[in-house]
């Protein structure tokens, strides 16, 4: 099995909704780092699971849209408690249908929220 990974940190705010979390009802910053990896049996025609030059440019494209922004207002939270949970699904999905990796395989996130705290998702592909 092969693996290729990546990993990103940027900064976004939030606050949680839904629940008495004291402070974390307020808008407050994470410095959150996104460890992405992709595994799979095969290769392609170049050697590559997924480029990681394609891999790097969709993250940054995705991370874009969250840094420095308010999560609960980005249209991929409506309706949800923005969560680390939730939230490393939606880059999980978004990176997914960015690189589109050939082949069969695993597209992993786990996202920090800090130096202790983190949330995974992962996704099969076909």
């Amino acid at each position: 099995m092969y693996t290729v990974a990546v990993t990103r940190d940027f900064i976004a705010n939030h606050y949680l909704i839904g629940g008495d979390w004291g402070s974390e009802n307020f808008p407050h910053a994470h410095h959150y780092v996104a460890e992405v990896s992709i595994e799979a049996e095969q290769l392609d025609q170049h050697g590559y699971l997924v480029d990681i030059v394609a891999i790097e440019a969709a993250l940054d494209t995705i991370v874009g849209n969250f840094r420095d922004q308010l999560l609960n207002d980005k249209p991929e939270f409506a309706g949800l408690n923005p969560s680390i949970e939730h939230f490393s699904r939606i880059i999980c999905e978004q990176l997914l249908a960015a690189i589109n990796p050939p082949g069969t395989g695993t597209l992993r996130i786990k996202l920090w929220e800090n130096a202790t705290c983190w949330a995974g998702y992962r996704k099969e592909f076909v």
